[in-house]
């Protein structure tokens, strides 16, 4: 059971379901349920979604009345493939139609996810059939929409109207067919979340000397039985009537208050070998009961008499001194209420990346169009954030090169202007990304104290004046940085304001500075002086690592992030 406990502290610190430093204890983050997640592709913030569609105005394609409408949803993927989401029921006669089918989908913050509907008037003849079986080419279409998830969860509504066009760009393309609304809302299993206080009584010892140091880990069964840990407690030493601090789960992580979870005890050892105390299996339900009534459950532990499984019911106890449900709210819910992701971009232009004129260079244009791995780092990146930046005017600086007729700069405007630093949209960026290559000399060292700053100051501005803005800076370079303590300083002052860093390693280089200040491994980032980060803002990737694997450079950057922007803006209310 070693592995399911945190690191810190010898791994007697609480893991997943409680926090260390987070305002909100049920922030904190879960290595177990992470995993879990992980291994069903799911990298980073998910939540169910469920769509409704209504259409108004379509055309009338039936003489002696109005059409029958139905709806199908799509899912397309990168190669432009549609996958079939589900179809609606067909409305009779009717140019406005609200359908009742609703469409389950999981919203992934770090995907676009793109949604392309399509409306049918269904044909008298087949109005019997079943809604699977239909062939669409016999019936009329009525017409096309497309959009991305992004979009709609984004609007203060979560609903996001549309123009049905035809599906050719021909002469009739714009010609009005209707249009189509679509609206989101978000499982309310998705914020629900439960506190737990737990005691226990008359726990047995299992050390020679002192009383056992319990804690308790809770696991749940997934479909395909195996047992998942979602949480544990802290471990309290010398006590054999535990009272634990308060565990936090939300309905998402268990499944429903139905389903059944694993309380187990352990004795801490050191070694990892710890001491089943006991273990009892509830549900959400039944421990909301126990609470209620204020009654125990006894412990048992399995024994291996005779051939059949046997468990011996223990004296100690297990008791649920709390149990309060409440409802979070969630990113969407931040998102919906006008707060926004605001996308920064600082480029490396060290003479290290190579001579931007020849194919062996990081910088290489390539004739035949294919992006080099800055572009694509900004055009992956970007085409996520940009869905949740109203006005698409990105701050974009570049660093470790010469002007003209000037000294190194460690942080210049891309776009070329001496006054302001924004471009219009990602093709803007990429367009001021090419232009600098040709009006800058790759010079060096590389140093990233100074477009850190320059974002904080940003997003200083922004916070001091209580806009709903949190700013997400993409670093992209090719070389190890040669000011690692001033950059620390910078993350560090950074860690108090609405910022998160991002950072993109291009080339061969060795990257292992680069992970120091991904604070990944569990212990925040801290400075010479001793001075430590209040939460963890930097995210890295080396390029090199996703190129061929399962997990794109997209998803592996903006993992984290919706839980740093959460951690921010739950310790930093607005209002």
């Amino acid at each position: 059971m070693g592995n399911c406990c945190s690191d810190v502290a010898g791994g007697q610190a609480a893991v997943g379901g409680t926090g260390t430093f987070q305002n909100n204890p049920a922030d904190a983050a879960s290595d177990a349920v992470d995993a879990f997640l992980k291994s069903r592709r799911y990298h980073g913030l998910y939540s169910q979604i469920e769509l409704s569609l209504s259409a108004s105005n379509l055309r009338d394609r039936d003489v002696l009345s109005k059409s029958d409408p139905m709806a199908i949803v799509y899912s397309k993927g990168r190669d432009g493939v549609l996958n079939e989401l589900g179809r609606t029921e067909v409305v009779l006669n009717s140019v406005n139609p609200k359908w009742i089918a609703k469409f389950n989908i999981t919203y992934q913050f770090e995907t676009v996810q793109y949604l392309v509907f399509h409306v049918y008037d269904v044909d008298t003849q087949f109005h019997n059939q079943d809604l699977k079986m239909l062939r669409l080419d016999e019936q009329d279409f009525l017409g096309e929409a497309s959009c991305t998830l992004s979009e709609i969860v984004t609007k203060s509504n979560r609903c996001l109207t549309l123009d049905l066009l035809h599906r050719s760009s021909g002469p009739t393309h714009s010609q009005k067919l209707g249009k189509l609304t679509v609206c989101a809302e978000e499982s309310v299993a998705s914020k629900t979340t439960i506190e737990f206080i737990f005691r226990c009584s008359d726990l047995e010892s299992k050390d020679l000397f002192s009383k056992s140091d319990p804690f308790l880990l809770i696991s749940k069964t997934a479909e395909s039985g195996n047992v998942i840990p979602i949480c544990k407690t802290e471990v309290l030493k010398n006590d054999h009537n535990p009272i634990w601090k308060p565990v936090y789960l939300s309905i998402q992580q268990v499944g429903s208050k139905d389903s059944q979870l694993t309380i187990e005890c352990y004795n801490f050892n050191s070694n990892g070998k710890h001491d089943l105390l006991g273990k009892v299996q509830k549900s959400l339900a039944d421990l909301e009961k126990l609470h209620a009534s204020g009654a125990g459950v006894n412990f048992f532990v399995p024994t291996s008499i005779g051939p059949t499984p046997q468990t011996k019911v223990l004296k100690s106890q297990l008791y649920v001194e709390k149990f309060t449900e409440k409802i979070q709210h969630t990113f969407l819910d931040y998102l919906a209420s006008g707060y926004e992701l605001n996308f920064m971009v600082a480029v490396d232009f060290t003479a290290s990346n190579g001579n931007p004129r020849l194919p062996d260079s990081l910088h290489y244009n390539d004739p035949s169009g294919r992006p080099n791995a800055y572009q694509r780092a900004i055009t992956e990146v970007g085409g996520v954030l940009q869905f949740y930046d109203s006005d698409k005017r990105f701050p974009a600086w570049g660093f470790g090169a010469r002007p003209i007729d000037g000294p190194v700069s460690h942080c210049f405007n891309l776009n070329g202007s001496n006054s302001y630093c924004e471009v219009e949209g990602i093709q803007g960026i990429m367009m001021a990304y090419m232009s600098a290559l040709f009006n800058v000399s790759l010079a060096g060292p590389t140093l990233f104290g100074p477009v850190i700053n320059e974002a904080a100051q940003i997003a200083g501005r922004s916070a001091a004046i209580k806009e709903r803005k949190y700013f997400v800076l993409l670093i992209i370079t090719d070389g190890v940085i040669t000011d690692l303590e001033e950059t620390k300083d910078a993350i560090i002052r950074a860690s108090d304001l609405p910022l998160s860093i991002l950072i993109v390693g291009v080339g061969g280089a060795d990257f292992k500075e680069m992970e120091i200040l991904d604070a990944d491994k569990g212990d925040r980032l801290e400075n010479s002086q001793g001075k430590v980060a209040s939460r963890d803002i930097v995210q890295f990737v080396p390029l090199r690592e996703v190129q061929s694997g399962e997990i794109s450079v997209v998803q592996s950057l903006l993992a984290e992030l919706p839980s740093q922007f959460l951690g921010y803006w739950r310790a930093h209310p607005t209002v």
